[in-house]
Parts: C-alpha cells; structure tokens; sequence
C-alpha cells in the first residue's frame, strides 16, 4: 500500500500572528510566505483581510507572489467577510477561503447567543456564499474539541452539501486529550454521510501542551490536513509545531504518510520566524531548539561520539542543522574533551588527556561552559610543556 499524502496548511501569518506584539508588516509577511512556499507547504493562510485595511493588503501581496501552495483567506460566517477574503486572494494561483462558525454549545449558547438550528443555517449560508466565489472552501467548527459528536456530524454533513472540500476540526482551547481527539476524529470519518468528498483537518491549540499529539492521532484516524505554525507559535500558548509533526511524520510514518516539505529548510524557517516577530525559541524546544542536538552529559557524549543514532533519532542534516553539539561542563567525561581537542588539532595521549582532563574539570567547576578559547589556553599552559 503506497504512503497517503497529509497536506501541511501553515498558519503562522494568520493564527501565529495573533500573539500579542508579533504584528507583522506587509513585507515581512511575504517574505515569509515565499520561503513557506519555497520550503513545500500546500497551504497558506495568509490573514484575515476583513480585519484591517494592512491585512487586506498583506493577504493580496501573498496571494500575488505564492508561486506553488494554495493561499488561503480566513473570514467569518458573514456576508461581508466572506466577500473581502474572496477580493483579498482573488488573483492567488490556488485561492481558498476559510469560513466557518462556533458548534460547541459554549460557543451557541454564550459567545453567539443563538441556536444549534441557527449555526447549522449560518454555517451552510456561509459555505454556499463563498463557493459561489472559489471552488476551494474550508468550513471551520469553532471549538469542534468540545462539540457534541452529533451535532459535529450534522454539521459537517451540511456544509459537504453546501460545497465545502475541506473540515477544519480545531481543538480550539487545546481540550482534548490524544485519544478523544483521535475518536472525534474517527466518529466523524465513519457517521458523515459524503466525507470522502472532502478532506479532514486537524487544527490544535496548546494549552495543555498536547497540540501536536492531538494532530498525530487526527492523522491517524483519517485526517489528511494539519494546521499547524512555525515554531508553534499562536494565541495563548501556541499552535501545533509544524517542524514537529513534519518530522514526526518523516520519522515514524514514512510508509504510512509523507508531506512534500523539504525538511533541510526547518532550522532556517525557524530563525527566520523567530527573527521578524520577535520570538524567541526556547533551547530545548523540538527540532529547532538550541539544544535539540547539543549534548553535555558524559554518558551521552560518549554514546555519540561513538554512535550518533544511540542518542539523537534524526539526523541534523535533516533539519538544517550542520551538526551535533558537544558541549563541554563539568558533566562531560574524558571521551568528549578528547573529542574537542582533537576538533582543534590536538592529538592527546593518554598521560596527556589525564593531565588535561584534572585541569579541564577545575575550569568546568569555574564556569558555566568550556569553550575553545579556554582548551586553546589549557593546551598551551598545562600540555605543551610536557612534550
């Protein structure tokens, strides 16, 4: 059985935008776009036009340059919206508009102060509206985690109707647990009638640290989209981790699923990311981290000195990074400071790795990190002269 395509729908200048004081500028929002498209994810969410004049704006500029990837527009279920994200992607290669609606009964009852009868009818107006502007529509159930199966179904069976190609299910306060996403997911695969006519969407928050395990089990339950952020950027505490699930895919599903990203380009995406919104990536965040292939204990030195599978399951290179770090502290062992020696073009012997290694630990003791300056120093004081 041949490997299914998952289709990568990067929301970093929609959704990873939101986050307080990552406003973006038009230009910088299309250089990021041409590197996303540069990089091979099919889908890109470029803003929510209907929200200002700029982003109106940035969403054209995006829509104009994208060479290869979709780009999508995101709106409400309203008349209006609908009609300015249909004018903001109107000259895109592959337009898609993303409307959709609240479902869970948090969202009827309290945020839209109506009926579950009235946001079916809305959300089936919304569609058919949109479709009468692209072929390509995405419906989105506002916190569909916490919406009653049923009703999800209901819904999801009428805007198939309507016209909608693809399901956007987001687990919008970050609720669900793996495998409660993954059955919603199933449960909808299995009781809506006419869903081969479209694809299933993951979309996941992170607010209990859970994102990108609810998108995997989506996937495997019959998802073939995951929205999903550079960094894993986003309101609150965040979006699912595109590098994550990108790699998680290549990793562990490669005769399952693939994606037609070019993963060489994830540390680069990264940095840039990180770099135009003023975010930093925290050290030993996954994939992209500082530290995600730095290692500083002994134990492990040793084992990837030797071996680098024993400690490290994906190749730097995979990610864009040159290659793996050994960090020289006072938990490193004689194997890696030999290592690093060796890097500088010291060869030690035995006798003279003992002696440098007493003097090493007394540095190590001092500071944080040894660095190559402080070997350099140590080589030419404490070994040089023992020759």
């Amino acid at each position: 059985m041949s490997a299914e395509k998952v289709y990568i729908f990067d929301t970093s200048l929609r959704d990873g935008e939101q986050v307080p004081g990552c406003k973006l500028r038009k230009e910088q929002k299309v250089a990021i776009a041409e590197q996303l498209d540069l990089f091979g994810v099919d889908i890109i969410e470029a803003g929510f036009p209907i929200s200002s004049p700029g982003d109106f704006e940035a969403v054209s500029m995006v829509a104009s340059i994208v060479k290869n990837a979709t780009v999508c527009a995101l709106s409400r279920a309203v008349v209006k919206d609908i009609e300015i994200a249909a004018q903001a992607v109107k000259h895109a290669k592959s337009p898609r508009i993303h409307t959709g609606i609240g479902t869970s009964d948090s969202h009827v009852i309290y945020k839209l102060n109506t009926t579950r009868a009235d946001v079916l009818q809305r959300a089936v107006a919304a569609v058919k509206y949109a479709k009468s502007f692209v072929e390509d529509v995405e419906f989105y159930a506002e916190d569909a985690g916490r919406t009653d199966n049923d009703f999800l179904a209901q819904v999801c069976e009428e805007v198939i109707k309507a016209g909608a190609t693809v399901l956007n299910i987001p687990d919008t306060t970050g609720y669900c647990l793996p495998h409660e996403y993954g059955s919603k997911i199933k449960y909808l695969k299995e009781n809506v009638k006419g869903i081969h006519k479209a694809i299933l969407s993951t979309h996941c928050h992170n607010d209990l640290g859970m994102a990108t395990a609810n998108s995997i089990a989506g996937i495997e339950n019959g998802a073939r989209q995951i929205e999903c952020t550079i960094n894993g950027i986003g309101e609150r505490a965040g979006n699912t981790s595109l590098e994550e699930v990108v790699m998680i895919i290549k990793q562990r599903f490669g005769n399952q699923f693939y994606t037609q990203t070019q993963t060489p380009m994830l540390k680069e995406l990264s940095w840039l990311v990180s770099d135009t919104m003023g975010m930093p990536v925290q050290a030993n965040k996954a994939i992209v981290g500082a530290n995600a292939f730095a290692h500083s204990s002994g134990i492990h030195q040793d084992g990837v000195i030797k071996h680098r599978e024993t400690y490290e399951i994906i190749d730097p290179a995979d990610v864009g990074v040159d290659q793996s770090l050994i960090v020289l502290t006072a938990r490193s062992g004689r194997a890696a400071l030999a290592y690093r020696f060796k890097e500088l073009g010291f060869h030690l012997r035995k006798d003279e790795l003992d002696v440098a290694y007493v003097h090493f630990l007394e540095i190590a003791d001092r500071q944080k990190e040894v660095v190559d300056t402080d070997l350099e120093y140590l080589y030419q004081e404490k070994i040089a002269v023992l020759a």
